[in-house]
């Protein structure tokens, strides 16, 4: 996948805020080719700058990052990282019935392939809620809902691994997550993404102390999924009524 270039939400001598695309790694690992594209590197040949990577967001997920102009102030977000002095905001598209509001306190694997967990939170809100006319399974006409997320600690794919855990899987989750509804989605609407989005983002300037929010604009294939769900459940329906 080519990527264009990088969203750029504020910028200043110290930091810079941006949109990442979804399926862009932060940074190089040692399982990419060695000319892969990764954030930093296309971030920094867009501004012709050394770029900090000072926070985690998985490949998979797009959204709001900031970033670091400097290895000081890399230094000091990492440590306000560190610290959950940062508040961060997420969207999901999830399976299920889900309460419109609650609390996900269980221990998460703290990375690929470990057994080791660790305690972790995230809290959540709904914001929609549409039925399908998708069965199968011991599933019949599966819900979705979009909702609002805030995770309380930073552990390894937290978000999903808790939202696979209350078997609520967010839509897309390759790793996590419902294989047999993601490959449905897959067919009937060519939609192949994991619906997790960066939405926001609020901290104190790591130099002057001011407290800034940043957000970042909904990708429109979340709201153009619903619909499409929404719509063929409510086609559906109306012809079992026509039936009847």
């Amino acid at each position: 996948m080519s990527f264009s270039q990088i969203s750029i939400l504020y910028e200043d001598e110290s930091i810079i805020v941006v949109d990442k695309p979804e399926a862009l790694p932060v940074h190089k690992n040692d399982f990419m080719q060695h000319d892969a594209d990764y954030l930093t590197k296309l971030l920094g040949k867009q501004l012709g700058k050394g770029i900090y990577n000072v926070h985690r967001l998985d490949a998979k997920t797009s959204g709001i990052m900031v970033l670091a102009l400097s290895s000081e102030v890399a230094g000091t977000l990492t440590k306000m990282f560190e610290n959950k002095e940062v508040e961060k905001e997420y969207t999901a598209i999830v399976l299920g019935e889900l309460p419109e509001e609650g609390v996900i306190d269980r221990k998460v694997t703290v990375k690929k392939k470990s057994r080791f967990k660790k305690p972790a939170e995230t809290t959540y809100k709904r914001e929609k809620v549409v039925i399908s006319n998708i069965s199968y399974k011991d599933h019949v006409n599966v819900k979705l809902n979009q909702v609002k997320v805030y995770p309380k600690t930073g552990r390894w794919h937290q978000i999903r691994q808790h939202f696979a855990g209350i078997r609520n899987d967010i839509v897309g989750d390759s790793h996590h997550g419902d294989f047999t509804f993601n490959k449905i989605i897959s067919g009937r609407y060519g939609i192949k993404r994991l619906f997790l989005h960066a939405s926001s983002l609020s901290f104190n300037h790591p130099v002057t102390g001011e407290r800034l929010q940043f957000n970042c604009n909904l990708p429109t294939i979340f709201n153009e999924l619903l619909e499409k769900v929404q719509s063929d459940g409510q086609q559906e329906k109306k012809s079992e009524e026509m039936t009847d």
